[in-house]
């Protein structure tokens, strides 16, 4: 961290002393305004940048991308809602044993074999799963659930299991 022209700004070596030595000094010393070395940040070739990001995401096409849901309930159903813009019915897979759902797919069309160089790249394209644990109980049976796709949003309702209220025991 490079000093400005105020003296009454801490050097990371002063911040550094400050927190993890206690009084201890700063390994330099404070130098007058003018003599400050001013900092420079050269910039990081582009052949550096993009064996680093390589390096860090190697193994990123091992893990499915995940899908953002909305979970909540009504008087007697619990209705799953996630975006999923772009992707057909026959892409989709939903499932649900012992009240865990399981909504995985594919979203294809992001690839374009004459793409020379990405400039930006924030869509997310290939393989997606999403599983969570219901937070009520939920009945299973295929009357009870219903799927529906439209305007890119899978809506899932499920009707809820009726629980038995719990029931008071008289301490004697």
């Amino acid at each position: 961290m490079a000093r400005t022209n105020s003296d009454d700004l801490l050097m990371e070596d002063d911040l550094a002393a400050a927190f993890l030595g206690g009084e201890e000094e700063a390994a330099t010393p404070a130098q007058p305004a003018e003599e400050q070395p001013v900092a420079t940040e050269e910039p990081v070739p582009q052949e550096e940048v993009s064996e680093t990001n390589e390096d860090e995401w190697e193994n990123a096409d091992d893990f499915p991308g995940q899908l953002a849901v909305d979970v909540y309930e009504t008087a007697d159903k619990l209705v799953v809602k996630a975006r999923t813009a772009g992707i057909s019915k026959s892409d989709l897979d939903v499932s649900i044993s012992d009240n865990i759902l399981t909504i995985s797919g594919v979203l294809s069309g992001g690839e374009d074999e004459q793409t020379t160089r990405w400039h930006i790249q924030e869509c997310y394209w290939g393989e997606f799963s999403r599983t969570i644990a219901l937070p009520v109980q939920v009945k299973e049976d295929e009357n009870s659930v219903k799927a529906e796709l439209k305007d890119g949003v899978l809506t899932i309702m499920f009707d809820k299991e009726k629980t038995e209220q719990p029931k008071k025991i008289e301490i004697q």
